[in-house]
């Protein structure tokens, strides 16, 4: 029998990782680009394009190296620990060029409609028209699975503001700003408090005159680092962490809480949202607060309403002689390519999949569509009550209860009892520092031989960009985390006991 083929669309960080997983599971698989390159929005382009998302030209990666490694090709050690986006393009690149991806990927293809086969009912395929961008000639193709890995970044939100349409400054959405040229000396809103708008924020309140950031809401703070200046995630990655906040979340968020106002009081830089740290996405930025105590940046609260020069805010204050206005305001999530029968996006709420390759294989087999949906609405439900409502607020996750809840699906979850037994010193690891994905490499389908080392050397990768200047060697502090997390357990162990007795 032939092997099934396997469309997917975009080549971007999910569209190379579902390229080889269907290589890795014997299947066939069509890439269809919409450009030239792979890499996504993390190919920095100069020239914006609608509905093609980018990074602005100095952005730098929020989540540390070790944790958004692809799981079986760990990122060099001489790369920086939060790199720019150019490092992480450079990442995609040797990832494909390692695994051969590109032979299977089209390019300038742009896919005019998705849709079920005629036959779909007997052989589930699906039927895929594109069009070739250079020749203009139009193809209909079928295949037996599509993965669309297109990203939720390509169409703007523009919300309207009272008095916006009589403004005569000028107005971009942060989809359409690139670097600080051109913004010399200008009196900038930015509305909208997102990781971009921070950004956008930082960068031209170093040229511009002045810099409103405007929030409906507020937002709590975090930077890359944490205490003596490891990664936050790769100290905070680990299952103790995650045991205490799944086993006493109110003393958790309120420990967060004053961690994160021992950095910066929030409330006298006017930031403190009514909600908690986990209750909306922080800003990841360590240079804002900066910003706004050396006057550059101001911080307002929601629009009322826009003059011709100017604009009022809730609380009464105005602000005039604005010169340009910035809206962070985020994204509208669609698939205008996909029949609205199949998949139909509102107010950004879609859902994530969990099992592709395997099902499409034939060796793994979906649940039944009522208990899909009784998952669904489980999660959901879940989301309503932690969350802000919010448009922004619709396909988080929290990264280790999801990573093993897939694992569990793919039969990839590590055996602790079974590892401690064989090697003790990896499950050690494993059970009390950083989760990276190299963890879920270990067992099951897609079983690497290098995850082991990986996992023992993931901290010598990740400090490796700082041995510029050399000095006498020092683990204590390393040892010292290592011992902080196994407390956490045995202290959560012991309240247990306690409260179970």
């Amino acid at each position: 029998m032939e092997p099934k083929r396997v469309a997917v669309i975009g080549a971007g960080a999910s569209g190379l990782v579902a390229i080889k997983a269907c290589l890795d599971e014997g299947l066939v698989p069509v890439c269809f680009e919409r450009t030239e390159h792979i890499g996504g929005l993390w190919r920095y382009t100069d020239k914006p394009v609608n509905g093609q998302a980018c990074v602005m030209k100095s952005t730098v990666i929020n989540t540390s190296k070790e944790i958004m490694a692809y799981s079986d090709f760990p990122i060099p050690a001489e790369f920086p620990i939060f790199m720019h986006n150019s490092h992480v393009y450079e990442y995609f690149k040797m990832y494909a060029d390692n695994f051969k991806l590109d032979k299977y990927i089209k390019f300038n293809i742009e896919v005019l409609y998705v849709k079920r086969s005629e036959k779909f009912a007997i052989t589930g395929q699906w039927e895929i028209k594109y069009r070739d961008k250079v020749t203009d000639g139009v193809t209909t193709e079928t295949f037996d699975g599509v993965l669309v890995c297109t990203g939720h970044h390509a169409e703007k939100y523009e919300p309207t503001f009272p008095g916006l349409s009589q403004f005569q400054g000028k107005i971009i959405h942060t989809h359409d700003y690139r670097k600080p040229e051109g913004f010399e000396d200008k009196r900038v809103l930015i509305i909208g408090v997102g990781n971009s708008g921070g950004d956008a924020a930082v960068e031209l309140s170093r040229i511009a005159s002045q810099v409103f950031l405007s929030t409906r809401r507020g937002t709590w703070i975090l930077n890359r680092i944490s205490d003596r200046g490891y990664p936050l995630d790769m100290v905070t990655f680990n299952r103790p962490m995650n045991c205490m906040m799944g086993l006493l979340p109110s003393v958790f968020n309120k420990l967060i809480k004053k961690k994160v106002n021992d950095k910066i009081d929030h409330d006298v830089y006017g930031l403190t949202p009514e909600h908690g740290v986990f209750q909306q996405h922080p800003m990841v930025n360590d240079d804002l607060p900066n910003r706004i105590i050396c006057g550059s940046v101001k911080i307002k609260t929601d629009v009322k309403r826009f003059t011709s020069t100017g604009v009022e805010f809730m609380d009464g204050t105005f602000e005039d002689n604005i010169d340009i206005v910035i809206l962070a305001t985020g994204y509208v999530f669609g698939f205008p390519f996909i029949d609205k029968e199949v998949i139909d996006v509102k107010e950004n709420i879609v859902q994530l999949y969990k099992l592709a390759t395997r099902v499409i294989k034939g060796e793994s087999f979906l649940p039944p569509k009522q208990t899909m949906w009784e998952d669904i609405r489980e999660k959901e439900a879940n989301m309503a009550k932690r969350y802000v409502k919010s448009q922004r607020h619709t396909i988080q996750v929290d990264y280790l209860p999801f990573m093993d809840e897939l694992a569990e699906l793919v039969g990839c979850k590590v055996d602790n009892w079974d590892l401690l037994k064989k090697d003790p010193v990896l499950a050690f690891k494993v059970m009390f520092d950083t989760v990276t994905p190299y963890t879920y490499r270990l067992y099951g389908p897609g079983k690497w031989q290098g995850a082991r080392n990986a996992i023992m050397t993931q901290w010598d990768r990740t400090l490796a960009p700082l041995k510029t200047r050399p000095l006498p060697s020092s683990k204590g502090t390393l040892r010292n985390s290592y011992l902080f997390n196994l407390a956490i357990v045995l202290a959560v162990f012991f309240l247990l006991r306690f409260l179970l007795s």
